[in-house]
C-alpha cells in the first residue's frame, strides 16, 4: 500500500567480515548482505530503506524497514549511521575481501594446532552442537575423528548419526559425562554463553570451553 512497510532480517555482511564468520557461508545461504547493497536493490525497485535495527541474531544481523520511495516515512539517522559504519569498515574496498582468505586460513590453522597439541598431550577434546556452521568449519579445516572424537547435540534427529564429510559421530548430551573431556569445542559460537551455562549446570564444570571463531579462544 502507499504507506505500507516491509521488514526483513538478514545476517549483516559487516559482522561476517569483522568477526571472521566464514563458517556461515554454506549451501543454505546464497547471499551476504550489507545495508548499502540492500538500499541499492530497493532503489532499483522503486523502494527505499527508511529505518534499520542492528540485532545480535546469527552473530550480528540487520532488521530493515522499507517503503515505497514516495511514502511519507522519514528516513532515520540509523540508516546513515549503519551506511557510514559499512564504509568505515571498508566494505566498498576490494582489499577488505582479498584479506578475508588469510583470516579464514589462520582460524583453520589455529584450530588444527590446538587439536594436535592436545592429542599429543593425551587430553580429550570433543565438540558440542552439530550445527551447519560447525560442519563447514570442520570440513574446511580437514578435521576427522582422530583429532575430534565426537560431537554432542540435543537434537534427537542428529543423534547416533555422523557429521557429513568429517564422519565424526554425534551423541546425545547425556553421554558427555562418560567422555570426561578436558575441552569442549562449541561449534555454534553464536550461542556459546548459553551453551557454557547449560553444560556447567549439567555437571561439566571441570571441562574448559573453546570457540574457534572469530579466533581460537579458551573461554573463562
Amino acid at each position: 500500500s502507499p504507506e505500507g512497510t516491509i521488514t526483513l532480517e538478514f545476517p549483516h555482511l559487516q559482522e561476517l567480515m569483522a568477526n571472521n564468520q566464514f563458517d556461515t557461508v554454506y549451501h543454505e545461504h546464497y547471499s551476504y548482505l550489507s545495508l548499502d547493497a540492500v538500499s541499492r536493490i530497493f532503489q532499483a525497485a522503486g523502494l527505499r530503506v527508511y529505518d534499520v535495527d542492528q540485532i545480535p541474531t546469527h552473530g550480528g544481523s540487520l532488521r530493515i524497514y522499507g517503503c515505497l520511495a514516495a511514502a511519507a516515512h522519514k528516513t532515520t539517522e540509523n540508516v546513515m549511521r549503519v551506511l557510514q559504519g559499512e564504509q568505515d569498515a571498508g566494505l566498498q574496498n576490494l582489499d577488505t575481501y582479498l584479506q578475508f582468505q588469510s583470516r579464514a586460513d589462520k582460524a583453520k590453522h589455529d584450530l588444527l594446532a590446538f587439536l594436535v597439541e592436545n592429542k599429543k598431550a593425551g587430553r580429550r577434546v570433543v565438540a558440542y552442537g552439530a550445527a551447519a556452521k560447525g560442519n563447514t568449519l570442520l570440513n574446511y579445516a580437514g578435521v576427522r575423528p582422530d583429532l575430534l572424537e565426537a560431537v554432542y547435540d540435543a537434537a534427537p534427529s542428529k543423534q547416533n548419526k555422523f557429521l557429513p564429510g568429517s564422519h565424526i559421530p554425534i551423541f546425545p548430551p547425556d553421554q558427555l559425562g562418560k567422555a570426561a573431556p578436558d575441552f569442549i569445542l562449541i561449534l555454534p559460537w553464536n550461542i556459546a554463553p548459553e551453551v557454557t551455562q547449560q553444560l556447567r549446570a549439567a555437571g561439566h564444570a571441570d571441562a574448559r570451553f573453546v570457540v574457534a571463531i572469530p579466533q581460537l579462544t579458551v573461554l573463562e
